[in-house]
């Protein structure tokens, strides 16, 4: 098999990839991300501009960390977190807080939810698992409320060309040596710089984000321009 599946192909292998490595997965991310994940989440959270009392959709929530972020940061606000990789909901319900977040089987091209649902949707490092872009940002407005935001946070690759060189050094090397010893799963490993490679640089991100009609679309780069966060209107 290649780095990257096929577009038929991604899905299933997507979900087995993830239901392979769902019980190391957290820990995964924190070498991976050199433990800045947990504040990027809060940069999401704070994105997401919840009213009140709003509601939230974290597409591929995964174990939940994005969605329990939010709850901490805003008690009164109510998350749903959606994935179609059950092993992975499974840790994230075993984590403290979980009991108040409902987990939702769900496929990030067809969200299980009635337009105009929610305040925000969310997504952390989703855009590069799906066959179409496009469709999963149309599939997220679909559900938001007019007024409200799409986020998204995604790796991308830096511009500067030492960066550049460093970034393809940790996502060649080093990231799948030292995740090769946590799972089982080494296509896993391969698969994640070569999907990074793939992915849409954020100003192309950007203006997909406009072609299905979000509007305000912004983003801002962090981690040496490793990381980015989308933000769009309905």
């Amino acid at each position: 098999m290649t780095d990257l599946p096929s577009p038929e192909e991604k899905p299933r292998y997507v979900r087995s990839m993830f239901a392979g490595t769902a019980r190391r997965y957290d820990l995964m991310n924190r070498l991976m991300t050199l433990g800045q994940d947990q504040s990027w989440r809060r940069l999401v959270v704070k994105a997401c501009h919840l009213p009140p009392g709003g509601l939230l959709l974290d597409v591929a929530t995964g174990t939940g960390d994005i969605a329990l972020e939010a709850l901490r940061m805003q008690p009164d606000v109510h998350v749903i977190g959606a994935d179609f990789t059950m092993e992975m909901m499974r840790v994230g319900q075993a984590k403290e807080g979980a009991e108040k977040l409902p987990f939702v089987g769900a496929d990030a091209m067809r969200l299980p939810f009635a337009d105009n649902t929610f305040d925000a949707t969310c997504s952390g490092f989703l855009m590069r698992n799906v066959s179409d872009i496009v469709a999963t940002f149309a599939e997220q407005m679909r559900v938001v409320r007019a007024g409200g935001r799409v986020v998204c946070l995604e790796i991308t690759r830096p511009d500067t060309p030492v960066w550049s060189d460093v970034f393809g050094f940790y996502f060649h090397q080093f990231v799948p040596r030292v995740t090769a010893l946590l799972s089982s799963n080494k296509n896993a490993y391969k698969y994640l710089p070569a999907s990074t490679v793939a992915f849409p640089r954020p100003p192309v991100l950007k203006a997909l984000m406009e072609e299905v009609g979000l509007r305000d679309v912004s983003y801002r780069t962090m981690m040496a321009g490793t990381i980015a966060l989308h933000v769009g209107t309905v």
